[in-house]
């Protein structure tokens, strides 16, 4: 299990992508928007991390350093998370959402990469750690992934979120059936 991504919840997304790309060097990848049955839409922008993951690599992988000739030292390494932002007009989800916290915003949710997001979730079920917005797990073809949320967690807060894709990027299907879940 690995931190895939951070998303935010915000007034003005470009503001925010501004501060991520000055403060943390991250920069700006896709951009796209959502619409929903309702008329109102959010708009999203995902932003890439600073750091390039070698494409031989995993996603996360474990090498050795020689300490001494008969002391190998492991180490673990993993590419670091994106940023995924969304802003919305007003009676939109994402502007419902920025407006119920004072037009304040901030994380909606931290997502983790998982081999298997149908047994993460029946084992998280199983061990109380959360209950779900849905029932199973959304996925897309194009690109291949599979997601599912849980509601906010009575220990942290937090909403998070278990994705397994073959690929890079966002199904904006997905990105929309998963903001209508939290609605």
């Amino acid at each position: 299990m690995r931190l895939d991504h951070i998303a935010y919840r915000v007034k003005d997304r470009y503001k925010t992508a501004t501060f991520f790309e000055k403060a943390f060097g991250y920069k700006m990848g896709t951009s796209f928007e959502v619409k929903f049955d309702d008329g109102s839409h959010a708009d999203c922008l995902v932003l890439v991390p600073p750091e390039v993951r070698n494409p031989d690599t995993s996603l996360w992988a474990y090498f050795s350093l020689q300490a001494t000739p008969y002391q190998p030292v492991k180490s673990e390494y993993h590419a670091p998370p994106e940023i995924f932002v969304s802003d919305g007009g007003k009676d939109s989800i994402v502007g419902d959402w920025v407006a119920e916290r004072d037009g304040v915003g901030g994380i909606h949710h931290i997502a983790y990469q998982v081999e298997d997001v149908e047994a993460v979730m029946k084992e998280w079920k199983e061990k109380g750690y959360a209950e779900f917005y849905t029932e199973e797990p959304i996925t897309c073809k194009d690109p291949d992934l599979t997601q599912i949320f849980t509601k906010p967690s009575e220990l942290t807060g937090v909403i998070y979120e278990f994705i397994n894709r073959a690929g890079a990027g966002f199904c904006e299907d997905s990105v929309k059936q998963l903001m209508e879940s939290t609605k």
